[in-house]
């Protein structure tokens, strides 16, 4: 099985919130590592190489090989959890990985040929809908992303997943549900302006209708005051 990264974790016993802390204070990852039928493991890793690793796009869409001490085992990332407020990773979810069973996971899409496109051409705006995909495979046959090619995409068109060219035994869940999904689109640049120019349009058509109504306020609150000042004569 041909694995792309060396992911370095040690085994961990003590589990729960508190010793989740002591790691995190001691510059580790708790981690868990689940699946090929086998009991869950808990698992520590080194915060700063993982954090290099997870900059690199090829690290969620490819085979890890995870290594604790003399032991390897293939498996790939399946959650990650940051900090809300600080580049720091909370905790990782790892699977195991097989090469007789089938894997769940989610790699990018690649899109080429906007430039030539002929929707490009005429003006329009290409519109990521999308920017990765699910997808099931055996592992030998697992891509590192998906091509999207936009080369022949017109004006006010759109591509779906149906239009995605996966690779021999690459399968997309959502076709078998039933779901196509649209991943991009080629729209003319004016359609996106419009509803801004709408709105304008209503906030000064808002205004215009608000200014004699005040002037009209104005005059009325004076008509009191003249009057008294015409009976003081």
């Amino acid at each position: 099985m041909k694995t792309a990264f060396e992911l370095v974790a040690e085994f961990r016993d003590a589990q729960g919130k508190g010793a989740s802390r002591r790691l995190r204070h001691a510059n580790k990852v708790p981690a868990i590592l689940y699946g090929g039928h086998r009991d869950p493991r808990a698992l520590s890793l080194d915060h700063t190489k993982l954090l290099l690793l997870l900059d690199n796009e090829r690290f969620y869409s490819t085979i890890i090989n995870l290594k604790v001490g003399e032991l390897n085992q293939a498996a790939i990332l399946k959650d990650v959890q940051r900090h809300p407020a600080k580049n720091a990773i909370v905790h990782i979810d790892l699977q195991r990985v097989l090469d007789d069973e089938k894997i769940r996971i989610t790699i990018p899409l690649h899109f080429k040929g906007e430039a030539g496109s002929p929707g490009v051409k005429k003006g329009g705006v290409v519109s990521h809908l999308r920017n990765e995909v699910e997808i099931t495979c055996f592992p030998k046959d697992l891509p590192e992303f998906v091509e999207v090619d936009l080369s022949a995409v017109d004006l006010n068109q759109m591509l779906y997943l149906t239009d995605l060219k996966v690779p021999a035994g690459v399968e997309i869940p959502e076709l078998t549900h039933g779901r196509n999904a649209p991943i991009v689109s080629i729209h003319h640049a004016r359609a996106a302006e419009e509803p801004e120019a709408v709105a304008g349009a209503e906030a000064a058509a808002g205004v215009a209708a608000a200014t004699p109504a005040a002037g009209a306020a104005a005059a009325a609150a004076a008509k009191p005051a003249e009057a008294k000042k015409d009976a003081k004569k």
